[in-house]
This record gives structure tokens, C-alpha cells and sequence, in this order.
């Protein structure tokens, strides 16, 4: 049966904050506007789909407003623990809010931008996007959507025709401007700033707006806040760790309140279960590895309970923080079983399971994508030697959760490794050719419908 189309429905919610959440903007004017990606999937959950490519450059490459939502561009203010040192010097620098609407799902969603230009919060920045950087980050929202990770996801990305200068890649190489689509853009840098400034009265509003507009619980009440977030953001370090995943910079500015993955800077998947990899050269301490993220983004879940201090008392807040432990250990077990396509039997046996898995992972050093490609559905491979002997016993407790049926299965393991990453790129760089970016995302949704 097809479906109803999406209608769209816009938003101005954004609007009920006040001004002293946001800095109008205007965005940059680009010499060019050449649309190089567009996820129509994604545009129809929310009634976009029906633009036309020229409406579409209007919107999200000069940025008209679309009818009925924000009426400009909006740079939020927050402040942040970055690398755990704390900056009250930052904000949307090279993005904002450009519309609401609402899904599919009646939430609320956000159309962020990053490369949309200087804003009050650039700092020293151009406010500009690599067009490499854009394809990455449809790379990372792709693969985590298909991993069952809560991810932003990448609406549009469209080439503006500038060359910038960046000392971390070879320059000058070419600019863009990337839309994506967000369960909200309020961070735990967003509750720091309004503690540093000892604002009761727009904490207050904002714990308000966040209940009442991101978790569809009207109240004003911080502890009970304080626990949604703590729910989902254990499940969002769960998610990373089962998908194989490290962000790179979990600063408290880039965790979104609802527990939403985004803004993908120096990600990168492991090729192997090492808690010691990290994504970010500039990570010389480890202190975002692999194996510390739950650490990283409890660590942050902890500066939104301090933040809450402002309006809270101390003991139902800290009482609430002990949650996020618990919660992450019963998410991983549910993560790992997920994406080895079995059913829970109960919390012991679960937790016993995703033990072996990721002791033995780590200890023979096998792929990750390999292995849960093989082991999907719970039939170990005969060449799985000794060393795999308790995990094919564990795994074989579990009943599917369903066949091995997708014509996935008899191809070979999607991955996302920093090579394969590099080799999409190249002939982007060198010929303008799309095509095997456009070949790995059609390999990346199979990859989801097969586990989905």
C-alpha cells in the first residue's frame, strides 16, 4: 500500500524562546549554487520532497525562507566544555536554524545549515564548509541511520563555487553548503551558558521548551529532564559502540538534549574492536577513543546536571545521573543483539553475550563489520575457529530475530573505513564523477533494509 504524502506542516516554536537564544543572520551569498546531493528520503518525512531542484537551490542554497516557518536565520548561543575546557566564547559560527516543521512522527523537526556563512559566533572562521567535508558527513549520516544509531540526517549539500584555504587537507579546495534534518538542535552547551550567566529565568523557559516541545512532556520540572536525557544519550553511546563508531569531538556543545548524533567533523569507524582508536589527530590524550565515548558523554551528561543546579537541588539531580550506567549497559546489549539480527532472552543472558562478543573481538583482533556480517542471525561460520568457540555457544542461546533471507547476505560487509572514505573522494576531486558515492550509498540502504 503506498503511503500519504507528508504534508508540511511548519513551525516558528523556535520563536518562544526569546531573542536571548539567538543572533539573527543573513546568509553568505555563494557565486554559485550547484546542487550535488539531495535525500528526497529523508525531504518526505517532513513534505519537502515535491521541491523542484530550482526551488530547492532557492531554499537551501540562498536561503529563502520556506513559507510559514522562521522568518530568517537564526545563530543559537551556547558555550561548551571543549577537550573539558570550558569556551564562553561560542555559538553557530558557520551555521544556523534556518526552518522548523514537523515529521512525519509529529516531532518537531529542525533545518540546520554548516557553511552557510559568518555569523557573530565565527570567531576568526569563514564560516565556510569543504565540499569534501559535506560528502563526509552524508557518509556518516547514512551509515549510522542504517546502523540504527539517532542521527541528523543530511538533507542537501550544494557546491558554492569559492576556494578555501584549510591546513588540514590540500588547499584551495572546493566549498559547500550542507542543510541537515534535526530532532532539534539544543545542546547541553546551550543549559551551560544560561548557569554561567546565572539566568534562573530563561533556564527555566528553556527546560520548559525542551519538555514540552522535544520530549512532548509539558512541565518545567529539571530532574525529570535531567533523567529523559540520560535515557537517550546512554542509548546514543550504546548505539556508537554496537555500530563500531567514534565521533571524535564529544564537547558538550555538540550533544544534542534528545540524544541525536550530529555535526560529524573528524569521524571514523573502527576497523577493529581497539578502545584505544581515536578519530581526531589532534586527540593526542585519547580522551574521545573508541572505548572512553560512554565515558565522554556521561562526563557531559554531568555538566547539563550541574547546569540544572541553577533551578534544582543537588540530590534528585545526582540520583538521576546514576541512571546513565544501567541505562547504557542494558542499550549496548540490545544494540549488539540488534545488529546480530537475535532476540533478547533476559538481562543476564544478554549482558553475558555482548561480554564475549566484545572480549573477543578485542582479543583476536577480527573486523567488526566482518563478524556481525557473518554472525547475523546466529550461525557462526565453520571458519570461526577455538577462539570463537563461547561466542558461537552464546549466539546460538539467541533465536533470530529474522532471516538471513536479504539479498544482502550473499554479498559482502558494508563498511565505512577512513581508506574507502578517501577512495569516494578521489574521483570527486579529480573528474567531478559521483558515481561511487553514489554506488556506496545505494550498497549503505540495502545494508539497512537487510537489517532493519
Amino acid at each position: 500500500m503506498a503511503s500519504t504524502p507528508q504534508a508540511y506542516r511548519p513551525e516558528q516554536t523556535l520563536l518562544t524562546l526569546g531573542p536571548d537564544f539567538y543572533d539573527p543572520v543573513t546568509a553568505a551569498d555563494f557565486p554559485q549554487t550547484t546542487l550535488r546531493f539531495r535525500t528526497d528520503r529523508a525531504a518526505a518525512d517532513v513534505g519537502l520532497d515535491t521541491l523542484t531542484d530550482v526551488e530547492w537551490l532557492a531554499h537551501f542554497g540562498e536561503f529563502r525562507p520556506l513559507p510559514g516557518t522562521l522568518p530568517q536565520p537564526l545563530a543559537l548561543r551556547y558555550h561548551g566544555h571543549q577537550f573539558r575546557n570550558y569556551n564562553p566564547d561560542i555559538g553557530d559560527g558557520r551555521g544556523f536554524t534556518f526552518a522548523q516543521m514537523r515529521g512525519r512522527d509529529g516531532r518537531l523537526m529542525d533545518l540546520g545549515t554548516k557553511g552557510s556563512g559568518q555569523t557573530p559566533w565565527s570567531r576568526f572562521g569563514d564560516g565556510r564548509l569543504t565540499l569534501k567535508g559535506g560528502v563526509r558527513e552524508i557518509l556518516a549520516t547514512e551509515m549510522l541511520e542504517a546502523l540504527n544509531v539517532p542521527t541528523s540526517r543530511t538533507l542537501s549539500l550544494i557546491e558554492t563555487g569559492e576556494e578555501l584555504a584549510r591546513g588540514d587537507e590540500p588547499s584551495p579546495t572546493r566549498s559547500a553548503v550542507m542543510v541537515r534534518l534535526s530532532h532539534s538542535h539544543v545542546r547541553i552547551g546551550t543549559f551551560q551558558r544560561l548557569a554561567y550567566l546565572r539566568d534562573e529565568e530563561n533556564m527555566r523557559r528553556l527546560v520548559r521548551y525542551v519538555l514540552t516541545n522535544l520530549y512532548d512532556e509539558p512541565g518545567d520540572d529539571p530532574v525529570r529532564l535531567l533523567g529523559l536525557v540520560v535515557g537517550r544519550t546512554a542509548r546514543l553511546a550504546a548505539r556508537y559502540m554496537a555500530a563500531g563508531f567514534v565521533h571524535g569531538v564529544l564537547n558538550s556543545d555538540n550533544i544534542n538534549v534528545t540524544g541525536e548524533s550530529f555535526d560529524y567533523g573528524p569521524w571514523r569507524f573502527a576497523a577493529t574492536w581497539d578502545p584505544a582508536f581515536t578519530a581526531a589527530y589532534f586527540d593526542h590524550q585519547g580522551l574521545y577513543a573508541f572505548g572512553r565515548q560512554p565515558e565522554a558523554i556521561g562526563w557531559d551528561v554531568m555538566q547539563l546536571a550541574s547546569s540544572l543546579r541553577l533551578i534544582a537541588e543537588s540530590d534528585p539531580l545526582i540520583a538521576a545521573l546514576d541512571g546513565f550506567a544501567p541505562c547504557f549497559q542494558a542499550d549496548l546489549a540490545a544494540a549488539v543483539l540488534w545488529r546480530l539480527g537475535l532476540m533478547p532472552v533476559d538481562d543476564v543472558t544478554d549482558r553475558a553475550t555482548v561480554r564475549l562478543v566484545e572480549q573477543t573481538l578485542r582479543t583476536t583482533g577480527h573486523s567488526i563489520d566482518r563478524f556481525f556480517f557473518d554472525a547475523f542471525g546466529g550461525a557462526l561460520p565453520d571458519d570461526y575457529g577455538e577462539p570463537w568457540a563461547a561466542v558461537r555457544a552464546a549466539i546460538a542461546g539467541h533465536r533470530p530475530r529474522k532471516p538471513r533471507d536479504d539479498g544482502y547476505w550473499s554479498g559482502e560487509p558494508c563498511g565505512m573505513l577512513i581508506d574507502e572514505v578517501e577512495a569516494i573522494w578521489a574521483p570527486i576531486a579529480a573528474a567531478d564523477d559521483w558515481s561511487i558515492l553514489h554506488e556506496k550509498l545505494s550498497h549503505i540502504r540495502r545494508m539497512g533494509a537487510a537489517l532493519a
